[in-house]
């Protein structure tokens, strides 16, 4: 059976140099070997990925935050914060790996496809809707959401499972009811927000949903609070489309993260969240990779994550309860 899946993937991700910093291009390098050893490249339906536009990316981000972002790039590069640079280059990687995510978006309200996985960097979710930080510039996940319902798409959920709270997509939708937001993360940790009572201001209150974990919580952990809280919110929102921004940091073997979660673990969350997609949104999830800095392991979860991705045509995409 061909796959429903896509995987945007492209070499522009390789050229936001950060030097020796812990997110760096071998991660897609690493990510690449192991698609091709496991033989996931093929078979499946191609999404192109080009630029975001100004007109899609300042539907999220201000007008300010992305001069300030030209500016720079134009100027040689430089730092943004003590963690998050720019190259000459990175703006138009981060425009590159937005205007995946959104071409993604389009395929799947068009039909050609009902799962993606982008592949990309630099990652998004520290990225508010006013300033770059925390090894990001633009918010991938968020600039998706925002053009799915500009696009006639009524409810989405952001699914967050990087180590770290997405304390940027909270900050973009934290006013709103169309786009809810469900992060489960380490606490205390960077970037010091996503506590529990953190749960969106106005008309957005109740669709912010933090499960903030302590650390070395592993498998166990991550999945009861998914189970017994994740799921129970996003059910009773009914999502339209699904997306997760997937961040493999949480791993035990992860130099960064300081948690517990296997393989195992990882492969259980996202056929969880192929589970909700198929019983809310017609299958439609769209995947978007955030942290994850031990580049074997890396490689191995997302190539894991396809396969789980690949397997929902079959009904087979393994336990979520």
């Amino acid at each position: 059976m061909r796959s429903r899946t896509a995987i945007l993937r492209s070499t522009a991700f390789l050229q936001h140099d950060t030097g020796d910093h812990p997110e760096r291009a071998s991660r897609m390098i690493a990510i690449d070997c192991e698609l091709e050893r496991r033989q996931l490249l093929g078979s499946r339906p191609t999404v192109a990925c080009t630029p975001a536009t100004n007109d899609i990316i300042l539907q999220v981000h201000s007008s300010g935050m992305l001069a300030r972002l030209e500016s720079v790039a134009a100027a040689g590069g430089g730092w943004l914060d003590s963690d998050t640079v720019v190259r000459p280059e990175s703006l138009d990687v981060a425009r590159m790996a937005s205007g995946a995510a959104v071409n993604a978006i389009d395929a799947m309200i068009g039909g050609q496809i009902d799962r993606a996985f982008v592949i990309a960097r630099p990652p998004g979710h520290h990225a508010t809707g006013a300033t770059s930080m925390g090894f990001c510039l633009l918010n991938t996940a968020a600039i998706a959401a925002t053009h799915a319902i500009a696009c006639g798409t009524e409810r989405v959920v952001i699914l967050d499972w990087d180590v770290h709270h997405g304390n940027g997509t909270q900050d973009i939708f934290y006013g709103r009811r169309d786009v809810m937001y469900c992060s489960l993360h380490r606490s205390p940790f960077y970037p010091g927000t996503g506590a529990s009572n953190e749960i969106g201001l106005g008309e957005g209150a109740g669709f912010t949903v933090n499960l903030p974990l302590p650390a070395g919580t592993g498998d166990v952990g991550f999945l009861d609070a998914f189970r017994s809280t994740a799921i129970p919110a996003i059910e009773q929102f009914g999502p339209q489309l699904l997306i997760v921004s997937a961040g493999y940091d949480a791993h035990v073997d992860d130099p960064i993260g300081g948690m517990d979660v296997t393989e195992g673990g990882f492969r259980e969350l996202m056929a969880a969240a192929v589970n909700l997609a198929d019983r809310h949104s017609q299958g439609r999830l769209l995947v978007v990779l955030e942290g994850g800095y031990r580049e074997s392991v890396l490689a191995r979860c997302v190539a894991d994550a396809i396969e789980i991705l690949d397997r929902a045509a079959t009904n087979d995409s393994g336990p979520v309860s």
